[in-house]
């Protein structure tokens, strides 16, 4: 699971660093300020998970149990999160309307928190 979560974490860390300067260069020239950083918002939260599950792959402090699941919850929360926020900021342009999966985004958001809180949890109940 080690290995798994770690490539994840650089594949991630890989795609948000692509796609920020997707971002700086090709679309600042067709995206409005605000599109842009709303995309940037996308880009950013990716990189933060990324570097999550980074500690997450590295760290002994959690069970194996709590890892998995954990790493479950940040790649999905990430791909509904931040992927839809892609496309959110890019709807203008597509042929395409995106706005049907705005609703995703909040549950992506309720998916990184949970992460966070299992991780919490986690450590609370760890006896020294």
């Amino acid at each position: 699971m080690e290995k798994k979560i770690i490539s994840t974490a650089a594949i991630l860390g890989m795609i948000a660093i692509i796609l920020g300067a997707f971002g700086a260069h090709a679309l600042k020239k067709v995206l409005s300020l605000d599109q842009l950083n709303t995309f940037e918002t996308g880009v950013k939260y990716q990189m933060y998970h990324a570097l999550f599950l980074l500690f997450l792959g590295t760290t002994k402090t959690v069970s194996e149990r709590v890892r998995k699941r954990v790493f479950y919850l940040v790649l999905s929360g990430v791909f509904l999160f931040s992927g839809s926020i892609y496309l959110l900021a890019t709807n203008t342009l597509t042929n395409i309307n995106f706005r049907f999966i705005g609703p995703l985004t909040p549950v992506g958001g309720f998916l990184l928190i949970f992460a966070w809180f299992n991780i919490f949890i986690s450590i609370l109940k760890k006896k020294p």
